[in-house]
């Protein structure tokens, strides 16, 4: 499985502003993506450790996580994200 973390395209920012806020304190925790999730964080750092690697973003980045992945969050500094 695949996340992909890339820069945002300003449409994809305006888009993104208009979705639900997600928002965690310095944690640590189990994930399970049931849905193909797409976020683009406005504050914060973090690393997704995965079966097969880990992968570390951070505020600007548009995230693309696949249905069916099983992770550990490590919130390093507060985030706040948009999620579709």
């Amino acid at each position: 499985m695949e996340i992909i973390v890339r820069k945002p395209t300003e449409g994809e920012k305006k888009f993104m502003a208009k979705q639900d806020t997600w928002e965690s304190g310095v944690d640590r925790f189990n994930w399970y993506y049931d849905h193909n999730e797409t976020c683009y964080l406005v504050e914060g750092q973090a690393k997704v450790e995965f079966e097969g690697g880990s992968i570390s973003f951070g505020a600007g980045d548009l995230v693309i996580f696949p249905k069916g992945l099983n992770c550990v969050w490590n919130v390093i500094v507060p985030v706040k994200k948009y999620v579709r």
